[in-house]
């Protein structure tokens, strides 16, 4: 069992940067692969990006890349998502997720098993 509890969303103007965070708890963190997905009002919840369990790879959804970074601390039970150039397009709710993916996986929320409850990032324009 794995409990997910992220922070760090709030209020930034565009092109400013923010920092979630992703407080773990239970002994199987540092065996679970991780991931971030959003919501947006009227949509469906997508893939941001996600981190293998040792944090050696890592991959993102297209319209994040270059902007956003997923990083993870085992030691920590936690994980990170750099986010700067925030844009009004990626206001939404974020999500942190745990689970046992596969390849084709990383990328649904089919893939996981556990999530947080979700912190809002707000980009005003």
């Amino acid at each position: 069992q794995v409990q997910l509890v992220e922070s760090g969303g709030g209020l930034v103007q565009a092109g400013g940067s923010l920092r979630l965070s992703c407080q773990a708890s239970g002994r199987t963190f540092s065996s679970s692969v991780m991931g971030w997905f959003r919501q947006a009002p009227g949509k469906e919840r997508e893939f941001v990006a996600g981190i293998s369990r040792g944090g050696g790879f890592t991959t993102y959804a297209d319209s994040v890349k270059g902007r956003f970074t997923i990083s993870r601390d085992n030691a920590r039970s936690t994980m990170y998502l750099q986010m700067i150039g925030l844009k009004p397009e990626d206001m939404a709710v974020y999500y942190c997720a745990a689970g046992q993916p596969g390849p084709a996986t990383i990328f649904t929320t089919t893939g996981y098993n556990y999530w947080g409850q979700g912190t809002q990032v707000t980009v005003s324009s």
